[in-house]
This record gives C-alpha cells, sequence and structure tokens, in this order.
C-alpha cells in the first residue's frame, strides 16, 4: 500500500532551521531597538548676532597729573663757635651727717606729752564713784540713794497727759539720759506706746536738779542711766 503524503511535502524536514533564523531575527530587531537614539533638530542661525558689541563705548583717556617738583634742601647750619668758660666754679662739698667716736653725744631730756582727756561713758552700775543727788551726800550707800531719790523725783512731778487719759493710753515708758561731767543731765530719750507719754517722761526727767558728776579713776566722766516710768490709768 502505497503512502498517500509525498515525500517533498514534510514540513518538519528543516524546522530547526527557520527556529533559529526567526530567533536570530528577533534578536537583531530587539538590539537595533534598544540601540536607537534620535537627537533635536539643530538651529541654523548664530548666536553672536544677538551680543552687543560692547567695545564701542567711549574709554575717557587719563589725563596726567604733573607733580610739583620737590622743595629745595635745607641750607646748612651756620658753624657755632664754642667759647671756653674762663670762670672758676666753686665746688660744693657735701659734709658726711655720720658722727664720729670723738664728738659728744648730747643727752636729750625726757618730753612731757600732755594726755588727751577722750570722753568716756560708764555705766552707773559699775562706775567707781557713782554721780551724788543733791541731799545723798552724807548717805553711806550713794549708789542707793540715789536710786530712791530719782523715784522721789519722779513721784513729785509726776503728772497724767489729759489727753492720755482721755484716749485711754496707758503703758511704761523706757527713759534714757546721761549724767554729763559737769553734772547737768543731757541726751534725753524716750520709747513709749504714746508720744504724749513719751513727752510727760521727758518733762519729768528735765527737771532733775544738777548732781555731783561720777567719777573714774579719780576723773569725771560721763553716766548713762536709763529708768521706766509706768503710766497707768485708775
Amino acid at each position: 500500500m502505497e503512502p498517500k503524503k509525498n515525500p517533498k511535502a514534510d514540513l518538519t524536514k528543516n524546522s530547526s532551521l527557520y527556529f533559529v533564523i526567526g530567533l536570530f531575527a528577533v534578536m537583531l530587531f530587539t538590539y537595533v531597538a534598544f540601540e536607537w537614539k534620535t537627537y533635536d533638530e539643530a538651529n541654523d542661525y548664530d548666536i553672536s548676532m544677538n551680543v552687543d558689541d560692547l567695545l564701542d563705548e567711549e574709554v575717557p583717556m587719563t589725563e596726567q597729573i604733573k607733580t610739583p617738583p620737590p622743595p629745595p634742601p635745607p641750607a646748612a647750619p651756620e658753624i657755632i663757635e664754642v667759647v671756653e668758660d674762663e670762670e672758676e666754679v666753686e665746688e660744693t662739698v657735701i659734709e658726711s651727717t655720720e658722727t664720729s667716736q670723738e664728738e659728744e653725744i648730747v643727752e636729750v631730756e625726757d618730753i612731757a606729752v600732755d594726755e588727751i582727756e577722750e570722753d568716756v561713758d560708764v555705766p552707773f552700775a559699775v562706775i567707781e564713784d557713782v554721780p551724788v543727788f543733791p541731799g545723798c551726800e552724807g548717805a553711806p550707800d550713794k549708789r542707793a540713794c540715789f536710786n530712791e531719790m530719782i523715784q522721789k523725783h519722779i513721784g513729785k512731778n509726776f503728772r497724767y497727759p489729759e489727753i492720755a487719759q482721755e484716749m485711754g493710753v496707758q503703758g511704761r515708758v523706757s527713759v534714757m539720759f546721761v549724767i554729763q561731767k559737769d553734772g547737768s543731765i543731757g541726751n534725753v530719750r524716750m520709747r513709749g506706746p504714746d508720744k504724749n507719754l513719751e513727752a510727760e517722761a521727758a518733762r519729768i526727767i528735765n527737771k532733775l536738779p544738777k548732781m555731783t558728776p561720777g567719777k573714774q579713776r579719780g576723773r569725771a566722766v560721763r553716766v548713762p542711766f536709763s529708768i521706766p516710768i509706768n503710766f497707768k490709768l485708775q
């Protein structure tokens, strides 16, 4: 039995060759596609035509200033003749101030220096000789007599201020004063609850009589003293 197909019409005879050719064509096309480049159209006009020529401006010429010639050199100084001084000058002899052993040393007598009296405040509690209140000259304990006479003086001259009574003001006024070196009263200071009470306390202290001043080491000194005065409404 004869075959029905023509052996010359076999399609698979050169299939591998066609495959290789087709594969090569595809690869060639792909390579050309990747390597393909395009460029913008170039301008044919000259760029230098748009630039203005800046060299056409006129450049001013610099004038050459002539400097004046330098001044002439100063004239040479005149020759000064040196005249010798014929006058003789006496030399000054400086004598030594050091003493020699042959000179006698004169002894200087002692110079009496007057002591300067300083104003010293000695408190009443530590002073050697307390101030003497008038009437205490013969008292054995002049310190106790002084305190007693001060209290009697306050009681005798005490007067309650009317304005303080009306306002109901009362309290203690501390009075500080100094018995001066001449026995007078000075530097009176007050501290209390009301100005009217302070004024009354100052009036009482200022009426104190002149005393015999206090002494420390036989010399009159100032003696500070303080005492409270009570103002109490009945």
